[in-house]
């Protein structure tokens, strides 16, 4: 069992940055490729950005490329997302996720654990 835990959600203006953290529980993080994905109201939850185990293989959405970066500390069992540039259209509840293996996935189904969401707002 994997439990997971978001911070670093807020308010910020729009051009500003955030990073997001998820701490991991159990003795499996390194094993568990991450995934970062958002909801916005009244839109489906989507993929964001992925990383495999050894943090040498990411994915990220097209509307995010360039401005959020994903990264892991797997000695601090952390996932990381670094967002730059932000948009008021990146206004949402930001999700952790891990999966029972070590390739990454830019699909919510394929994940297995899920953190309780952190809100994060873009506004003047």
């Amino acid at each position: 069992q994997v439990q997971l835990i978001e911070s670093g959600g807020g308010l910020v203006q729009p051009g500003g940055s955030l990073t997001l953290s998820c701490a991991a529980s159990g003795r499996t993080f390194s094993s568990n490729a991450m995934g970062w994905f958002r909801q916005a109201p009244g839109k489906e939850r989507e993929f964001v950005a992925s990383i495999n185990w050894s943090g040498l293989t990411t994915y990220s959405h097209d509307s995010v490329k360039g401005r959020f970066t994903i990264s892991r500390d797997n000695a601090k069992n952390t996932v990381y997302l670094q967002m730059n540039a932000l948009k008021p259209e990146d206004t949402a509840v930001y999700y952790c996720a891990a999966r029972n293996t070590i390739a990454a996935s830019t699909t919510a189904g394929r994940y297995d654990y899920w953190g309780q969401g952190t809100q994060v707002t873009v506004s003047s």
